[in-house]
């Protein structure tokens, strides 16, 4: 990757990061006092936890397009975009995330994919309880995986 286009990937990293942070502190002070009796504040919960998910999903999908230009548009590209970031791929990137965080962010897709579709049903304080520990176990896993991920892009490019 030229120097320049290294530039504006890094910009575009940067910004989802910023993004991710920023829905990663709401999720978190959404998250403060948690408890089962109260079905807003779960719904609140969730729907931080969708965002936090697609936030990341988001930032993998720039990966993608950069350095394989194109995200698959079949019935599972979800699942197959979060495999394909533990995947070096020789000559054109490192692998972007570790398995650890591939495990988290498979469950946390699974929960996005349940609350987006499973209108009427109310949120199970356990499982998002579950979800919650996942998505905080997540973050930081995920700030180490991409700081490698970049610090290798940068190592590949000189």
């Amino acid at each position: 990757m030229e120097a320049k286009d290294l530039a504006v990937f890094t910009a575009d990293m940067a910004a989802q990061r910023q993004a991710i942070e920023r829905v990663f502190a709401m999720l978190e002070q959404r998250a403060e006092r948690l408890e089962p009796d109260y079905p807003e504040r779960l719904e609140s919960v969730a729907y931080q936890l969708h965002n936090f998910y697609s936030a990341v999903e988001e930032l993998l999908k720039v990966v993608a397009i950069y350095f394989e230009n194109n995200v698959s548009e079949t019935a599972q590209w979800h699942s197959l975009l979060l495999l394909r970031m533990t995947q070096t791929i020789e000559g054109v990137r490192p692998s972007v995330i570790s398995t650890e965080s591939y495990a988290l962010l498979n469950a946390l897709r699974a929960f996005r994919h349940f609350f987006r579709h499973a209108y009427g049903v109310p949120i199970d304080f356990a499982q998002l309880q579950s979800n919650l520990t996942k998505a905080q176990q997540l973050k930081p896993l995920l700030d180490q995986d991409l700081d490698c991920f970049l610090q290798d892009l940068k190592g590949l490019s000189n």
